[in-house]
């Protein structure tokens, strides 16, 4: 067993380089830097991230994604029905993307941010098509 130690989100943060206009082509090296994983977590694992831009679409078929704002704004757009919902998440706000929801992410000005993410993740640089993303958002998020 693998001891458990604390971990500081301000010192991660700082190790992170700001990417400034991320795409939904930005490459995974040319990303790398921008993004870093605090810890395996169940299935999946804690990441920070540091970015300005548009993120590709994707989802997790193993469970709920948790984003947390650290710092800075972002649009978090859901996919459900074939209709976008977007919701602007502030610094302390927190969302539970629902398990195999397609989402993406618009960060204008740039965000900081933690996930606790499932793996694997499935990505898209299309918009998804209705039959991939029909999860109701009716009731609670």
């Amino acid at each position: 067993m693998t001891k458990s130690k604390p971990i500081s989100l301000d010192d991660a943060i700082a190790k992170l380089q700001f990417l400034e206009n991320r795409t939904p082509n930005t490459s995974a090296e040319e990303s790398r830097d921008a993004f870093g994983k605090l810890a395996s977590y169940r299935d999946g694992s804690i990441f920070v991230a540091y970015y300005a831009g548009e993120s590709e679409w994707e989802r997790h078929i193993q469970g709920d994604e948790i984003v947390f704002v650290l710092d800075g704004e972002a649009t978090l757009i859901l996919l459900s029905n074939g209709e976008q919902i977007p919701y602007i998440l502030r610094s302390g706000e927190i969302f539970v993307v629902p398990q195999a929801m397609w989402h993406r992410f618009e960060t204008p000005k740039g965000v900081k941010l933690m996930s606790v993410t499932p793996e694997p993740t499935e990505h898209s640089i299309e918009l998804p098509s209705i039959e991939l993303s029909s999860i109701d958002l009716t009731g609670d998020i």
